[in-house]
């Protein structure tokens, strides 16, 4: 079995930052091109899982979507993690404040979203009649992964408004827009329709994204990775 979180931690630290760049632009970009190949239908009347279901034209690009911003998640979760945990320094080799809990939760957005790839639904549209264990699997894990990515953004507002550490102080601003982005992803998801769910999918990748870019902007410092 890979062991995808194992990999990415032998990723350079700037080749991590820049995953969290690369997946949501590739799974995006992934979306886009299937949802306008799908002839017969608006672009936005299928579910993104649906894109990748057998009968969706050429499924395989959704698919690879799913697992590339999967595997650059969990990446990008080790180098946040790292830098956060180092960003704290007191005294002599102690730490305080530590990188919380947001990196991990980014990290096994991550993973889900692999085996949210993996585990495909049985069809393109959502219609009525008996599903497959890997349907239904594929489901709940979306639905953990959602929850996930609403907690992790709260969570990492919390840590810059705690502790914005060696990153510089200028990191507590992101606090209230990190804060508005999980706002704003938890209401998209409470209606989930059409190019809703387009928009609760793209908040989040948005704010990794940009929370990656500042993160490479950010002048390199002892022991970071």
């Amino acid at each position: 079995m890979l062991d995808v979180a194992s990999w990415t931690t032998r990723l350079a630290g700037p080749a991590r930052q820049v995953a969290g760049i690369a997946g949501p632009v590739v799974f995006t970009g992934a979306w886009i091109v299937s949802s306008l190949r799908q002839t017969g239908y608006p672009a936005a009347e299928i579910q993104l899982s649906g894109l990748a279901a057998p009968d969706a034209r050429d499924p395989w690009i959704m698919v690879a979507g799913f697992v590339v911003l999967g595997g650059c998640t969990v990446a990008f979760g080790a180098a946040l993690h790292d830098a956060l945990g180092r960003s704290s320094s007191v005294g002599q080799g102690r730490w305080r404040g530590g990188a919380g809990a947001a990196p991990r939760l980014i990290q096994g957005a991550g993973l889900l979203t692999i085996a949210a790839g993996l585990l495909r639904r049985d069809r393109m549209l959502l219609t009525p009649g008996s599903v497959s264990w890997h349907n239904h699997a594929h489901d709940v894990i979306s639905l953990v992964i959602y929850a996930d990515l609403v907690a992790a953004q709260v969570l990492l507002a919390e840590r810059f408004g705690r502790d914005a550490g060696g990153l510089g102080p200028d990191w507590r601003s992101w606090r209230p827009w990190l804060l508005a982005s999980s706002l704003a992803t938890g209401a998209a998801l409470a209606a989930f329709a059409g190019v809703l769910q387009r928009i609760a999918v793209t908040i989040p990748l948005a704010a990794v994204a940009a929370v990656a870019v500042r993160l490479l902007r950010t002048p390199a410092r002892s022991g970071w990775p």
